[in-house]
Order: C-alpha cells, then sequence, then structure tokens
C-alpha cells in the first residue's frame, strides 16, 4: 500500500495531533472539531476510527492503555510510532510541494453550467454567493480569535489562505453575475415550458481545435504542450 493511500488527508490530521501527545479517538474528533479541521478533511467518527485502525495496522500508531472515564466506556489511547512521525513528514512535504489533481466539484459546474438557463444559473450563483459569504465570516472571525489569544501564526496561517481563497472566489462570482445581469454573456436561450435548448449547441469545441488544437495538458511545471509538437 502507497503512501499516498495510506497517508489520506484525515491520516495526516491524526498523525499531527498523536504528534502532538498520546490521544484517544473520541479526543482525536473532538479536537479536530474544536480547530476547525472540518473544513480541510472529513471529519466523521467513522472515518476516524476506520483511519485509526488502518494507520495501527500499519504501525504508524500503535495503541498505549485503555483509560476509563468514570462510567463511559473505556476508550483506548494511541501513539504515534517513529514510522508514522516519518510518514507524516514525508506525506506534508510531498503535499506542500506538488500541485496536485484534486478535480473539485465547481469548475466541473461552471463547464457545464451552459445546460441550464440563465436565470436559473444567476440564482444558483446568488445563493453559493451567500453561502460563501458566511463561510467567510467565520473564517475572519476564527482568525481574529487565533490573534487575540497569541496563537503562533504557523499554526493558523491555513486561515490565511482560506480567507483568500474565498474572497477571491466572491469576487469572481460577483463578475460573473455582473456579466450575466448586463448581457456581456452570451447566454443560449431555453423553452420555458419544456425547458429544452431552443437552439441546437454548435460544437464550438471542435471546430476550434480543428482550425488551431489546444494545448496539451502538462506535467506540473513542465512546459505545455500542443497536440502538434
Amino acid at each position: 500500500m502507497g503512501a499516498r493511500s495510506t497517508v489520506t488527508p484525515l491520516a495526516v490530521a491524526v498523525l499531527a495531533l498523536l504528534d502532538e501527545r498520546p490521544r484517544h479517538p473520541y479526543d482525536m474528533h473532538q479536537t479536530l472539531l474544536e480547530r476547525g479541521m472540518d473544513r480541510l478533511v472529513k471529519v466523521r467518527p467513522g472515518s476516524l476510527y476506520h483511519t485509526v485502525a488502518r494507520l495501527t495496522g500499519c504501525e504508524l500508531i500503535r495503541a498505549d492503555g485503555v483509560d476509563r472515564d468514570g462510567r463511559r466506556p473505556e476508550r483506548t489511547t494511541y501513539r504515534i510510532t517513529a514510522a508514522g512521525r516519518a510518514a507524516l513528514r514525508d506525506r506534508v512535504a510531498e503535499l506542500l510541494r506538488t500541485p496536485a489533481a484534486e478535480y473539485p466539484e465547481f469548475p466541473l459546474a461552471l463547464a457545464e453550467a451552459h445546460n441550464l438557463p440563465k436565470e436559473q444559473v444567476r440564482e444558483l450563483l446568488a445563493q453559493r454567493r451567500a453561502q460563501l459569504g458566511g463561510d467567510l465570516d467565520e473564517i475572519r472571525a476564527l482568525g481574529v480569535w487565533a490573534g487575540d489569544h497569541a496563537l503562533p501564526r504557523r499554526y493558523w496561517m491555513v486561515l490565511t489562505y482560506l480567507r483568500t481563497m474565498r474572497e477571491a472566489e466572491i469576487g469572481w462570482v460577483d463578475a460573473l453575475l455582473g456579466d450575466l445581469d448586463d448581457g456581456t454573456l452570451a447566454w443560449d436561450r431555453f423553452d420555458p415550458g419544456t425547458g429544452r435548448r431552443i437552439a441546437v449547441p454548435i460544437d464550438a469545441w471542435a471546430t476550434a481545435a480543428r482550425a488551431d488544437p489546444p494545448p496539451l495538458p502538462a506535467e506540473p511545471g513542465a512546459t505545455p504542450r500542443t497536440r502538434s509538437s
């Protein structure tokens, strides 16, 4: 099993927590939520326990005793191993170094938005804009809290990245909404009764590609190639 499949994003978060100190899964789950890590990885109890079991099987972490707090069920505490610490650092270094094709869903929706009527696209984007605004407010508030509590910046610099990305997306969506409103962005017409496109779409991609092929995808850091090269 390769490092990429073993040290998943959630596994990175688990290993990082155990690099701080031994913890049981419930503590891991609560700490991830308290730190807002659910913005970065999917934090679900079932997935967390599965990740802990997998990391234990790979000997990246090990059980370090069982605790009982009052009437609560027994909880197994886990500790990171030397191999786990090395795997954590190697995986973080890889993620920092190499841009990965993450295939987010919003760009796909934008690429296929022309299949919906203009009015519907405009309303959907306005709803997205409102949700982005609320998310941005939460990120800003968390950043203010971190600053007010003198938390070293290295622990929360990801918040400035998330804030910048949300601000950029909001700005882009606002510009697109403006283009839809003033007619700058031309759109196909759809039959209001059937929902079908009134005019048969022309395969503009194929027409343009026959005259001048687009660049081929390149490896990260490489020079884009054309289909004729």
